[in-house]
């Protein structure tokens, strides 16, 4: 008996100190956001349920989202590993802001935000015992681009037997996010259809008297009401009605109309969660006159010009300087590495044709035209994609195995058709072989189309900026910004075309033509071997070999083709020949199918530094390695490069592969970090918009002491490398 008493009298303090201390929980950085679990109580009773909130603590300027994002975005979403007999429930989610976004109306969060759940205790978890709580938390957080991050975090609990005491740091603001979240009032709410308006009306005990300037109804439905259109507001003595622009659910589209409207309606004295059924406007909604809708603007003040300014986007003087400058990107676009091959059909298109001015002129404009519509196709689907919350950059299509596949094999036919393996008949004039031979419209057309998709993911000096700014404008000035970019692309062949004196210059149509067709295949087997490479990188090294397979095979129809054409095959009858060249196209076909269902090699993990040249040793790139190298007081360079764009390995190998520049980087304390975006990568395509770019390559070069970056040109020399580096190591 004097044993338990004294046992009593010391666990007694122990377990009050272990009620009173704070539950312990890391914080984990993720890129944008500083994620960790936070408790409203320091401990956990049994039998009782305890709040327990996912913080974030997001960067300037940058948000996440609410339960119904609105236009664009993506919910923050929680999976819980809890012990045995615990459980979470749904998350509360605060009242969130309005975020315009050029033409978008988005529900988010800014600075900083406690999303609260609540966590059952079993009556069995025992006094005494330690449980972790563990979320692994997914999220998407956006500025002008958007990045989807995620973060394990824990939570350590003491369970103890008497009342918890609430957590000394953050059990105060878990409470008051609790006590602001909306909640159900017993306010009547109901709603009627007006041709394409909802009259939505609410009264109410809680609504008498209170102040509607500013009242905005947040729906739970992404697809209930169109978010970006203005809520206009009528008062009434007991309530107000609001009058919504009905969304697909309420649309003519809409197989059934739903019998309810749920959502938050937020006022400056509070939020209220109600749920709205079919009915007529209430005389106490309406009555009292109107104010100004809501909606109009935006409560994400640092979000209510959707970044478009040119300051922004880091270039001075708005479009005007853009269009110039993309103009004259995409005239140099045409000197770039990435277009060579495709200069080859240019070449023999205009020698096929340099003294018939009128086929010329006619080629001219339809290279104009399939450059022009490729690249505002491009730029349009680029924009759709982004405005859909993801991160992608200009040649986006090349870091899509599948588009890369597809594009080596096509090579591959365009070569083999210059070599002569095969002749494309007036039949079918315009494929991949009439694309080569650049004989007739459809050939000059799919042959401007070809050289964008080939050239898109290089970005020229001038270009980039350009690009940037195009990418924060509302989409009809950032397709402007891509007209110009085609136009420049276009204008040499174009002016070529129509310039007759020059092409007289040319030998006459001869036997010097099939040589020279024959040579210009060449630079197409390097295109396609390329390709395979930069699919080998993406894909592995299964995939690959289903592609090689699949390329042998498409040689293969293409070599049967030509054998059927021509009729030399057994009886001078063709049909066998085209059996064997449809059996070989459809046989390249599925191994291609099988090469991008193939498993792609799993990731290890961060990687091992990697050589960029002969003596430079390169370091996988990240935020977090950059700012602690800048804390080190080292100069660094960030080389933000892809397998897939040639004027980056070019520059690797010309200026960032020599001794001298290694042993410049050792002298000086430099390190070189590398940002490969050869597959897609939403930090690295965040880190481009932070500075103004929508492709690669981009190279950073960080001066010690502190300062924001010097941006390098496009195209690199080792002197000038060298001369950055010194110049930056001076701070």
């Amino acid at each position: 008996m004097l044993l338990r008493r004294f046992l009593a009298a010391v666990l007694a303090p122990l377990a009050l100190l272990a009620a009173a201390a704070p539950a312990r929980a890391e914080v984990v950085k993720t890129g944008h956001i500083e994620v960790e679990l936070v408790s409203q109580e320091t401990a956990a009773v049994p039998g009782s349920t305890v709040f327990v909130a996912l913080r974030q603590k997001i960067q300037p300027r940058w948000h996440t989202y609410w339960r119904n994002p609105g236009d664009a975005g993506d919910a923050t979403k929680i999976v819980w590993t809890l012990p045995a007999g615990w459980t979470a429930g749904d998350i509360v989610w605060p009242t969130p802001e309005r975020v315009r976004v050029g033409p978008l109306q988005d529900y988010a969060y800014h600075d900083e935000v406690l999303l609260p759940v609540p966590i059952t205790v079993p009556a069995s978890a025992k006094p005494g015992q330690t449980v972790t709580l563990k979320a692994a938390a997914a999220f998407l957080v956006c500025e002008e681009i958007c990045v989807p991050e995620d973060a394990v975090v824990t939570l350590s609990l003491p369970v103890v037997a008497g009342p918890a005491q609430p957590d000394p740091k953050w059990g105060g603001t878990v409470a008051k996010v609790l006590a602001a979240a909306p909640k159900p009032a017993g306010l009547k709410a109901t709603w009627k259809k007006d041709g394409e308006i909802l009259k939505l009306s609410v009264t109410g005990p809680a609504l008498k008297g209170a102040d509607f300037a500013d009242a905005y109804f947040f729906p739970y439905s992404g697809k209930a009401i169109d978010h970006a259109a203005p809520q206009a507001i009528e008062r009434g003595p007991e309530g107000l009605t609001l009058s919504l622009t009905a969304g697909f659910d309420f649309g003519p589209e809409a197989t059934e109309a739903p019998t309810e409207l749920s959502g938050v309606l937020a006022l400056k004295g509070g939020s209220y969660e109600i749920t709205a059924t079919p009915g007529e406007t209430p005389a106490g909604s309406v009555g009292l006159g109107s104010l100004p809708a809501a909606g109009a603007g935006s409560t994400g003040g640092s979000q209510a010009s959707g970044g478009g300014d040119a300051a922004a986007s880091g270039l001075a003087g708005g479009l005007p300087v853009a269009l110039l400058f993309a103009f004259l990107g995409g005239l140099i676009l045409n000197l770039m590495p990435c277009v060579f091959p495709v200069l080859s059909m240019k070449a023999a298109s205009l020698a096929a044709h340099a003294h018939d001015a009128g086929k010329t002129r006619v080629q001219g404009l339809a290279f104009l035209a399939g450059v022009v519509a490729t690249f505002l196709a491009l730029a349009g689907l680029l924009i759709a994609v982004r405005a859909g919350g993801q991160a992608v950059g200009w040649g986006f299509q090349l870091q899509s195995p599948a588009v890369v596949a597809v594009l080596a094999l096509l090579m591959l036919l365009v070569a083999l058709n210059l070599s002569g393996v095969f002749e494309v008949g007036g039949a079918v004039q315009g494929a991949a072989g009439g694309v080569a031979a650049g004989s007739g419209l459809a050939g000059a057309f799919l042959t401007g189309a070809l050289a964008v998709i080939v050239a898109a993911p290089c970005t020229a000096p001038f270009m980039a900026g350009a690009l940037g700014f195009a990418l924060t404008q509302p989409p009809a000035f950032a397709l402007l910004v891509f007209l110009a970019l085609a136009l420049g692309f276009a204008a040499p062949f174009v002016i070529l075309a129509f310039a007759p004196g020059l092409l007289k210059k040319l030998p006459r149509p001869g036997a010097w033509m099939d040589v020279l067709k024959h040579a210009l295949a060449f630079p197409m087997y390097g295109a396609a071997a390329w390709l395979v490479w930069v699919f080998s990188q993406q894909a592995g090294g299964v995939a690959l070999a289903l592609l090689l397979a699949a390329a042998v095979l498409v040689a293969f129809a293409a070599w049967a083709y030509g054998l059927g054409e021509a009729r030399r095959f057994v009886g001078k009858s063709p049909l066998v020949a085209f059996g064997f060249a449809l059996v070989g196209l459809a046989g390249g076909v599925a191994l291609t199918i099988g090469a991008l269902k193939a498993p792609a090699p799993a990731a290890s993990g961060p990687q091992t530094a990697e050589l960029a040249g002969r003596g430079l040793v390169a370091e996988p790139w990240s935020p977090e390695r950059v700012a602690a190298l800048r804390a080190e007081g080292k100069v660094v360079m960030v080389d933000f490069t892809a397998d897939w764009c040639v004027t980056c390995k070019v520059n690797e190998k010309t200026a960032l592969g020599g001794q001298r520049l290694a042993d410049a980087f050792k002298a000086q304390d430099a390190v070189l970090l590398k940002a490969d975006w050869t597959r897609r990568d939403a930090t690295i395509a965040a880190a481009l918009a932070e500075h103004g770019r929508a492709g690669v390559p981009l190279y950073l070069v960080y001066p010690k002491g502190g300062g924001a970056p010097v941006i390098l040109p496009q195209l690199l020399t080792e002197g000038l490398v060298i001369e950055a580096v010194e110049k930056a190591a001076k701070g």
